[in-house]
């Protein structure tokens, strides 16, 4: 299959691509000629002419509608690619008459959502307040996958070691400090002194102890010659383990965040028990190759100043 890069530049356009695309995520011909606001022949000969050009079948007809060849996704993947860099230089070009202004998607989890990441936004938004601001909180991988697939334009995630793709570029803003936690009226709280030790029977709630947070609590244990107690509850949802641990029931080992940026009620009490692990990083997380705007730029600016602060409070 001899293809000639210049003559098949003047059959694909940006335009065919957008069709295929649609065409794909539509599932028919009929629906994807309504959201282009054509009609349907015109939409058939595109893909047509785009299958002739390319001498490869894109699309799979059947009475269902139309899936996409295994052609037409190794298409649409670097497609999609085309289509992002377009759309950053046109936001590059908006914000360039006037940086302060445009759009910023972040990806990070529902913790940092609520804490570290929704402080940024309310600092950034006091000063650039034309930007607008579009989180999506999810678990890390889909975090991860949101940033590769050019959804978001960053993501502020607890760090794994070594990152998981060799195209993303991760910058450490803080450690994030964890504590052995319990209910604010819990006897632990006036027990002097404690140890890991003593609460080996306690009701432990406690992440998987192959997740981020679940390793500080091996490793912890682990250096105080401990067995990891068994857990009465095992998810790696930390609002959950926080909601338990304030019922009063439970113990619990929480991120700091948790009382550093938002204003709750002192349900909860951290217990003066040093942990041997208690610190995990916290970063931002890009693309290598793709460019960002002014306005992400100046949001990771303002990232930065308000770990700094954070870290300056803590010392």
């Amino acid at each position: 299959m001899d293809w000639d890069a210049r003559r098949l530049s003047r059959y694909l356009t940006l335009r065919d691509l957008n069709v295929l695309m649609t065409v794909v995520q539509s599932g028919s011909m009929g629906k994807a000629a309504i959201r282009l606001a054509v009609s349907q022949p015109a939409v058939s000969k595109a893909i047509a002419d785009m299958e002739q050009a390319l001498g490869v079948r894109l699309l799979d007809r059947n009475k269902q509608g139309v899936k996409p060849t295994v052609f037409a996704d190794a298409l649409l993947d670097h497609g999609s690619v085309v289509f992002d860099e377009l759309q950053q230089s046109l936001r590059k070009i908006e914000t360039l008459s006037d940086p302060t202004r445009g759009e910023i998607r972040i990806a990070c989890s529902a913790l940092l959502a609520e804490g570290f990441v929704a402080s940024v936004i309310g600092r950034f938004a006091r000063r650039y307040p034309k930007v607008t601001f579009r989180l999506v909180a999810e678990e890390s991988g889909a975090s991860y996958a949101a940033l590769v697939q050019r959804k978001v334009d960053l993501a502020i995630l607890r760090i794994f070691e070594p990152a998981p793709q060799s195209e993303l570029a991760t910058e450490i803003l803080y450690d994030e400090p964890h504590v052995v936690a319990v209910g604010a009226r819990s006897p632990w709280v006036k027990r002097r002194p404690i140890k890991l030790a003593n609460l080996m029977n306690a009701s432990w709630a406690l992440p998987p102890l192959d997740s981020l947070t679940g390793s500080i609590v091996r490793e912890s244990f682990g250096a105080a010659g401990l067995e990891v107690p068994p857990a009465t509850i095992i998810t790696s949802s930390t609002p959950a383990r926080y909601a338990l641990v304030a019922s009063g029931q439970f113990v619990s080992v929480l991120p700091a965040s948790l009382w550093a940026y938002a204003n709750r009620k002192p349900a909860v009490k951290a217990l003066p028990i040093k942990l041997a692990v208690s610190r995990r990083p916290i970063g931002i997380v890009t693309l290598r190759k793709r460019a960002l705007t002014p306005v992400a730029r100046l949001f990771i600016e303002c990232a930065r100043e308000v770990a700094k602060s954070v870290a300056t409070r803590r010392s």
